[in-house]
């Protein structure tokens, strides 16, 4: 964050400037340090929203990347000056990366922390809760352990994307194939089809008649309907990126649907149990932990129930009780169990680093279930659409021949 400041230096002259840190408490440090007697000091939120409104979150790879090489030159003994330095060296061809690391390196030359450089650089936007570990594995001697699991968690989270956009790939390549044969049947096979019915002036069966029907709504207002479709689903998008109550409602609906709303459960209870007790490790407090956890959630129904119970933790209570007290979509009894048996055994990170495996697991064997449930399903329904169509068609073809006899 920047600060703009108005006071007295040594010599007794006005000086006013900006300053970058991490809190007023930090800024204020730093102008002692610098023998300014400060007279003011508020926050810059028009150059910090300036300067956000610029930035674009880093690819979880990127961050898995970062946290890894960085880690590893720590870890040799290196300096975070000379480890940035390497780096900056061995990714100049890639621009924006490089000029993010040049950022960071030149700030940590002046003398400010690395948590004060990565919170000021104007390149890439960093999830707060990363920041914050390693603002406290600084002060706490744990910068490279913390960095190295930092790591491996983007790096685990951009291999679970990888997974479900692979395994959507083929289910959503049936269904794209089932709806264009649909409408090459309807729209050019059956209108041929249709004008031998007309000629021959016999009652059609309810199902024929039903799929002329179609044929001919599709034929003429084919254009209508995409035009439909496309509002509908520009509505829904909009509605869900700007509208919480709107977006709440949708997630709470999909948390309660069956296997799915377990996948997600997993998921999402999963990432914040890991990165909690990541934060633990690191030496965050608790009721920090919580709160800066808690901001992970994608999902909003459980990210509003999990932020009205952080609050409660900074007033004194329990995680586990408070997300019991809490109104709202309730998470699974077996992590609500655990939860309590960490707290009150003291051992919350180790339990929920456990809790983390044990979703991620599950959630591979629900997901390998899900795609061998979903091939023959996607099978049966081209083979119904089409065979409904044929059948459709087919019907009055043989009635004809039987009349002909």
């Amino acid at each position: 964050m920047q600060y703009k400041y108005k006071g007295l230096s040594k010599d007794g002259k006005k000086v006013k400037g900006v300053l970058v840190a991490g809190s007023s408490t930090e800024a204020k440090q730093i102008l002692k340090s610098k023998g300014i007697f400060y007279q003011s000091l508020v926050e810059s939120r028009s150059v910090n929203i300036l300067s956000n409104l610029k930035k674009r979150p880093m690819s979880g790879n990127l961050m898995s990347a970062f946290s890894k090489e960085l880690a590893s030159y720590i870890d040799s003994g290196m300096t975070i000056v000379t480890a940035l330095k390497l780096m900056h060296n061995q990714h100049k061809s890639e621009k924006k990366y490089a000029s993010f690391i040049e950022e960071v390196k030149k700030q940590v030359e002046e003398g400010k922390s690395l948590y004060v450089a990565l919170n000021s650089q104007s390149v890439y936007e960093l999830p707060e809760f990363f920041l914050q570990s390693i603002n406290v594995s600084g002060q706490s001697g744990k910068m490279g352990e913390v960095l190295s699991t930092m790591g491996e968690f983007f790096s685990s989270q951009g291999e679970v994307k990888k997974q479900a956009t692979n395994a959507m790939i083929y289910p959503t390549f049936i269904f794209i194939v089932a709806i264009g044969m649909t409408a090459f049947l309807i729209t050019f096979v059956v209108p041929k089809i249709t004008q031998i019915f007309e000629d021959t002036g016999q009652k059609l069966p309810t199902i024929t008649n039903v799929v002329l029907a179609m044929s001919d709504f599709f034929t003429h207002y084919w254009m209508y309907i995409i035009i439909s479709l496309i509002l509908i689903v520009a509505l829904f998008q909009f509605s869900y990126s700007k509208i919480y109550s709107f977006r709440k409602m949708i997630d709470a609906i999909l948390l309660k649907m069956p296997v799915i709303g377990g996948i997600i459960q997993n998921y999402e209870l999963g990432r914040f149990s890991y990165i909690l007790a990541l934060m633990l490790d690191s030496g965050v407090s608790y009721a920090q932990a919580v709160q800066l956890a808690s901001t992970t959630f994608n999902n909003s129904a459980l990210r509003d129930l999990f932020d009205k119970a952080s609050a409660k933790v900074i007033e004194g209570n329990k995680l586990s009780v408070a997300l019991y007290r809490t109104k709202g979509v309730k998470p699974k009894k077996n992590f609500m169990q655990s939860l309590a048996l960490g707290e009150e055994s003291s051992s919350v990170a180790s339990i929920l680093k456990s809790i983390s495996k044990l979703y991620n697991e599950e959630n591979k064997d629900r997901i390998k279930i899900l795609l061998s449930l979903m091939e023959p399903f996607m099978m049966l329904f081209i083979g119904g659409i089409v065979g409904t169509i044929v059948l459709a068609m087919l019907l009055p073809i043989f009635s004809m021949g039987l009349g002909a006899k």
